[in-house]
Protein backbone atom coordinates (compact mmCIF):
# COMPACT_ATOMS: atom_id res chain seq x y z
CA UNK A 1 0.00 0.00 0.00
CA UNK A 2 1.24 3.46 -0.83
CA UNK A 3 0.53 6.61 1.39
CA UNK A 4 1.11 9.50 -0.83
CA UNK A 5 1.12 13.28 1.23
CA UNK A 6 0.58 15.19 -1.79
CA UNK A 7 -1.74 15.21 -5.62
CA UNK A 8 1.66 15.35 -7.41
CA UNK A 9 3.08 12.15 -5.17
CA UNK A 10 -0.04 9.98 -5.98
CA UNK A 11 -0.31 10.97 -9.55
CA UNK A 12 3.13 9.89 -10.04
CA UNK A 13 2.71 6.71 -8.25
CA UNK A 14 -0.30 5.94 -10.03
CA UNK A 15 1.53 6.38 -13.50
CA UNK A 16 4.35 4.21 -12.55
CA UNK A 17 1.44 1.58 -11.47
CA UNK A 18 -1.01 1.00 -13.94
CA UNK A 19 -2.79 -1.62 -11.98
CA UNK A 20 -2.92 0.18 -8.93
CA UNK A 21 -6.13 0.87 -7.65
CA UNK A 22 -7.06 4.71 -5.50
CA UNK A 23 -8.76 4.35 -2.25
CA UNK A 24 -10.79 6.78 -0.66
CA UNK A 25 -12.96 5.60 2.48
CA UNK A 26 -12.57 2.25 1.24
CA UNK A 27 -16.65 1.47 1.96
CA UNK A 28 -17.43 -0.03 -1.75
CA UNK A 29 -13.10 -2.10 -2.33
CA UNK A 30 -13.40 -3.41 0.70
CA UNK A 31 -16.56 -5.12 0.83
CA UNK A 32 -15.59 -5.91 -2.93
CA UNK A 33 -12.58 -7.34 -1.46
CA UNK A 34 -14.02 -9.56 1.35
CA UNK A 35 -16.79 -10.89 -1.24
CA UNK A 36 -13.97 -12.12 -4.11
CA UNK A 37 -15.78 -9.44 -6.64
CA UNK A 38 -12.21 -7.60 -7.18
CA UNK A 39 -8.38 -8.68 -6.60
CA UNK A 40 -6.44 -5.77 -6.00
CA UNK A 41 -2.13 -5.41 -5.58
CA UNK A 42 -1.60 -1.86 -4.78
CA UNK A 43 -3.98 0.58 -3.24
CA UNK A 44 -2.75 4.14 -3.29
CA UNK A 45 -4.38 5.49 -0.07
CA UNK A 46 -5.17 9.26 -0.78
CA UNK A 47 -6.36 10.08 3.19
CA UNK A 48 -3.44 12.00 3.56
CA UNK A 49 -3.90 14.05 0.41
CA UNK A 50 -4.32 17.64 1.38
CA UNK A 51 -5.36 19.00 -2.05
CA UNK A 52 -8.09 16.46 -1.99
CA UNK A 53 -9.64 18.50 1.63
CA UNK A 54 -11.69 21.43 1.92
CA UNK A 55 -15.02 22.93 1.40
CA UNK A 56 -15.21 26.46 -0.39
CA UNK A 57 -18.44 28.45 -0.65
CA UNK A 58 -18.17 31.36 -2.99
CA UNK A 59 -20.77 33.79 -4.19
CA UNK A 60 -21.30 31.79 -7.50
CA UNK A 61 -20.54 27.83 -6.71
CA UNK A 62 -19.46 25.79 -3.63
CA UNK A 63 -16.50 23.89 -4.44
CA UNK A 64 -16.03 20.41 -2.85
CA UNK A 65 -12.50 18.18 -1.81
CA UNK A 66 -12.95 14.58 -3.33
CA UNK A 67 -11.59 13.08 0.66
CA UNK A 68 -14.62 15.17 1.79
CA UNK A 69 -16.71 12.36 3.98
CA UNK A 70 -20.32 11.61 4.24
CA UNK A 71 -20.44 12.85 7.60
CA UNK A 72 -18.33 16.36 7.07
CA UNK A 73 -21.02 16.33 3.96
CA UNK A 74 -23.79 16.51 5.96
CA UNK A 75 -22.24 19.21 8.81
CA UNK A 76 -20.66 21.42 6.41
CA UNK A 77 -23.01 21.59 3.27
CA UNK A 78 -26.55 21.57 4.41
CA UNK A 79 -27.09 25.22 4.17
CA UNK A 80 -25.92 25.40 0.99
CA UNK A 81 -26.79 22.14 -0.75
CA UNK A 82 -29.36 20.51 1.43
CA UNK A 83 -29.99 17.60 -1.43
CA UNK A 84 -26.82 16.53 -0.57
CA UNK A 85 -26.72 16.81 2.47
CA UNK A 86 -29.76 15.17 2.61
CA UNK A 87 -28.35 12.41 0.32
CA UNK A 88 -25.34 12.18 3.15
CA UNK A 89 -27.51 11.55 5.99
CA UNK A 90 -29.16 8.36 4.26
CA UNK A 91 -25.49 6.15 3.45
CA UNK A 92 -25.27 3.57 5.53
CA UNK A 93 -24.36 3.43 9.10
CA UNK A 94 -22.64 6.12 10.76
CA UNK A 95 -19.43 4.14 10.39
CA UNK A 96 -19.69 4.17 6.34
CA UNK A 97 -20.74 7.87 6.82
CA UNK A 98 -17.42 8.68 8.33
CA UNK A 99 -15.40 6.72 6.13
CA UNK A 100 -16.68 6.81 3.03
CA UNK A 101 -15.42 10.07 0.29
CA UNK A 102 -17.32 11.59 -2.59
CA UNK A 103 -14.42 10.98 -4.29
CA UNK A 104 -14.82 7.45 -3.60
CA UNK A 105 -18.46 7.17 -4.17
CA UNK A 106 -17.14 8.75 -7.59
CA UNK A 107 -14.78 6.99 -8.24
CA UNK A 108 -16.49 3.52 -7.67
CA UNK A 109 -19.39 4.17 -9.90
CA UNK A 110 -21.48 1.36 -8.21
CA UNK A 111 -25.25 1.55 -9.18
CA UNK A 112 -26.61 2.50 -6.25
CA UNK A 113 -24.11 5.54 -5.08
CA UNK A 114 -25.78 7.90 -4.01
CA UNK A 115 -24.04 11.12 -4.73
CA UNK A 116 -24.05 10.63 -8.95
CA UNK A 117 -28.10 11.39 -9.08
CA UNK A 118 -27.36 14.74 -6.96
CA UNK A 119 -24.67 15.90 -8.62
CA UNK A 120 -26.87 15.64 -11.51
CA UNK A 121 -29.54 17.16 -10.36
CA UNK A 122 -27.06 20.21 -9.28
CA UNK A 123 -25.28 20.46 -13.04
CA UNK A 124 -21.90 19.89 -11.01
CA UNK A 125 -18.37 19.72 -13.02
CA UNK A 126 -15.84 17.24 -11.25
CA UNK A 127 -12.50 18.41 -11.43
CA UNK A 128 -9.93 15.09 -12.39
CA UNK A 129 -6.23 15.48 -12.47
CA UNK A 130 -3.51 13.29 -13.76
CA UNK A 131 -0.42 12.62 -15.89
CA UNK A 132 -1.53 15.36 -18.54
CA UNK A 133 -2.62 17.97 -15.94
CA UNK A 134 -6.59 19.14 -14.89
CA UNK A 135 -9.54 18.76 -16.20
CA UNK A 136 -13.57 19.30 -15.82
CA UNK A 137 -15.45 16.72 -16.33
CA UNK A 138 -19.40 17.30 -16.27
CA UNK A 139 -21.41 14.69 -13.79
CA UNK A 140 -22.89 13.30 -16.18
CA UNK A 141 -20.29 12.61 -18.53
CA UNK A 142 -18.47 11.05 -15.51
CA UNK A 143 -19.86 7.27 -15.18
CA UNK A 144 -20.47 5.49 -18.22
CA UNK A 145 -21.87 2.28 -16.41
CA UNK A 146 -21.43 0.48 -13.54
CA UNK A 147 -17.99 0.77 -12.25
CA UNK A 148 -16.58 2.20 -15.59
CA UNK A 149 -15.70 6.09 -15.06
CA UNK A 150 -13.86 7.84 -17.92
CA UNK A 151 -10.37 8.48 -16.15
CA UNK A 152 -7.66 8.20 -18.23
CA UNK A 153 -4.47 6.18 -16.77
CA UNK A 154 -3.31 8.09 -13.61
CA UNK A 155 -6.13 10.05 -12.89
CA UNK A 156 -8.58 10.26 -9.87
CA UNK A 157 -11.23 12.51 -8.69
CA UNK A 158 -9.92 15.89 -6.89
CA UNK A 159 -12.76 17.93 -6.53
CA UNK A 160 -16.43 18.93 -7.59
CA UNK A 161 -17.62 22.29 -8.23
CA UNK A 162 -21.61 22.92 -7.97
CA UNK A 163 -22.66 26.17 -9.04
CA UNK A 164 -25.16 27.97 -6.73
CA UNK A 165 -28.80 27.95 -7.58
CA UNK A 166 -31.79 29.65 -5.28
CA UNK A 167 -34.51 26.94 -4.94
CA UNK A 168 -35.75 24.02 -2.93
CA UNK A 169 -33.73 20.69 -3.01
CA UNK A 170 -35.02 17.41 -2.69
CA UNK A 171 -33.24 13.86 -2.26
CA UNK A 172 -35.85 10.59 -1.78
CA UNK A 173 -35.13 7.45 -1.96
CA UNK A 174 -36.59 3.65 -1.37
CA UNK A 175 -34.79 0.66 -0.10
CA UNK A 176 -35.45 -2.68 1.95
CA UNK A 177 -34.51 -1.30 5.53
CA UNK A 178 -33.71 2.38 5.26
CA UNK A 179 -30.54 4.11 5.26
CA UNK A 180 -28.54 0.40 6.40
CA UNK A 181 -29.70 -1.23 3.13
CA UNK A 182 -28.63 0.13 -0.89
CA UNK A 183 -31.22 1.57 -2.58
CA UNK A 184 -33.18 0.43 -4.90
CA UNK A 185 -34.15 4.00 -6.44
CA UNK A 186 -33.19 7.41 -6.02
CA UNK A 187 -34.23 10.68 -6.83
CA UNK A 188 -32.82 14.08 -6.36
CA UNK A 189 -34.59 17.40 -7.49
CA UNK A 190 -33.36 20.73 -7.73
CA UNK A 191 -36.13 23.83 -8.40
CA UNK A 192 -34.01 26.71 -9.84
CA UNK A 193 -35.83 29.39 -9.47
CA UNK A 194 -32.88 32.03 -10.56
CA UNK A 195 -32.80 29.98 -14.17
CA UNK A 196 -36.43 29.03 -13.70
CA UNK A 197 -35.16 25.20 -14.23
CA UNK A 198 -36.16 22.16 -13.15
CA UNK A 199 -33.63 19.76 -12.74
CA UNK A 200 -34.08 15.65 -11.43
CA UNK A 201 -31.53 12.63 -11.08
CA UNK A 202 -32.03 9.59 -10.69
CA UNK A 203 -30.39 6.79 -9.34
CA UNK A 204 -29.93 2.92 -8.62
CA UNK A 205 -32.72 2.28 -10.34
CA UNK A 206 -30.94 2.02 -13.87
CA UNK A 207 -27.16 0.58 -14.55
CA UNK A 208 -26.35 4.24 -14.72
CA UNK A 209 -27.73 7.50 -12.61
CA UNK A 210 -29.50 9.81 -15.51
CA UNK A 211 -31.45 13.20 -16.08
CA UNK A 212 -34.82 12.87 -17.06
CA UNK A 213 -34.61 15.99 -19.81
CA UNK A 214 -38.49 14.78 -21.37
CA UNK A 215 -39.99 15.03 -17.96
CA UNK A 216 -37.75 18.23 -16.77
CA UNK A 217 -39.00 20.20 -19.63
CA UNK A 218 -42.79 19.59 -19.76
CA UNK A 219 -42.18 20.55 -15.51
CA UNK A 220 -40.53 24.00 -16.93
CA UNK A 221 -43.53 24.40 -18.73
CA UNK A 222 -45.78 23.97 -16.86
CA UNK A 223 -45.30 25.87 -13.68
CA UNK A 224 -45.85 29.53 -13.36
CA UNK A 225 -42.49 30.98 -12.08
CA UNK A 226 -43.42 34.00 -10.82
CA UNK A 227 -46.04 32.52 -8.04
CA UNK A 228 -43.63 29.21 -8.22
CA UNK A 229 -47.14 27.38 -8.66
CA UNK A 230 -48.54 24.85 -11.22
CA UNK A 231 -51.69 22.39 -11.42
CA UNK A 232 -51.99 20.12 -8.34
CA UNK A 233 -51.61 17.10 -10.96
CA UNK A 234 -48.30 18.33 -12.20
CA UNK A 235 -46.16 16.53 -9.53
CA UNK A 236 -48.46 13.47 -10.49
CA UNK A 237 -47.32 13.91 -14.50
CA UNK A 238 -44.15 14.89 -13.93
CA UNK A 239 -43.51 10.97 -11.95
CA UNK A 240 -44.80 9.44 -14.72
CA UNK A 241 -42.55 11.03 -17.68
CA UNK A 242 -39.41 10.51 -14.93
CA UNK A 243 -40.33 6.88 -14.42
CA UNK A 244 -40.52 6.22 -18.11
CA UNK A 245 -37.84 7.84 -19.03
CA UNK A 246 -36.07 4.34 -19.58
CA UNK A 247 -36.18 0.66 -18.56
CA UNK A 248 -35.27 0.27 -15.12
CA UNK A 249 -33.08 -2.64 -13.71
CA UNK A 250 -34.53 -6.12 -13.13
CA UNK A 251 -32.64 -7.94 -10.40
CA UNK A 252 -32.52 -9.63 -7.01
CA UNK A 253 -33.09 -6.53 -5.12
CA UNK A 254 -36.33 -5.43 -6.74
CA UNK A 255 -38.53 -6.04 -10.11
CA UNK A 256 -38.46 -3.52 -13.20
CA UNK A 257 -42.17 -3.01 -12.05
CA UNK A 258 -41.17 -1.69 -8.27
CA UNK A 259 -38.31 0.38 -9.44
CA UNK A 260 -40.59 2.07 -12.17
CA UNK A 261 -43.39 2.62 -9.53
CA UNK A 262 -40.79 3.91 -6.80
CA UNK A 263 -39.31 6.42 -9.22
CA UNK A 264 -42.94 7.59 -10.34
CA UNK A 265 -43.46 8.21 -6.48
CA UNK A 266 -40.51 9.74 -5.39
CA UNK A 267 -40.52 12.26 -8.74
CA UNK A 268 -43.62 13.05 -7.64
CA UNK A 269 -43.29 13.68 -3.86
CA UNK A 270 -40.08 15.70 -5.21
CA UNK A 271 -41.78 18.24 -6.91
CA UNK A 272 -44.59 18.34 -5.35
CA UNK A 273 -42.30 19.25 -1.70
CA UNK A 274 -40.24 21.34 -3.31
CA UNK A 275 -43.11 23.77 -5.15
CA UNK A 276 -44.47 24.05 -1.50
CA UNK A 277 -41.48 24.67 0.03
Amino acid sequence: MSRPRGLAEAIDVLRADPAAVPLGGGTDLLVALRAGERSVRHVVALRRVEELAGVTTGPDAVDLGAGLTWAGMEAQVGATLPALAAAARAVGSPQARNAGTLGGNLGSAAITGSTLPVLLALDAGVEVAGPAGTRTVPAGDLVRGPGDVALHAGEIVTRVRIPRARGPQQFLKVGQRGSVITAVAQVALVLDLGARRVRCGVGAATPVAFRPRAAERAAEAAIDWDAVTADPDLPRRFGALVAADRPPLDDLRASAAYRRHAVAVLAERALARALAA
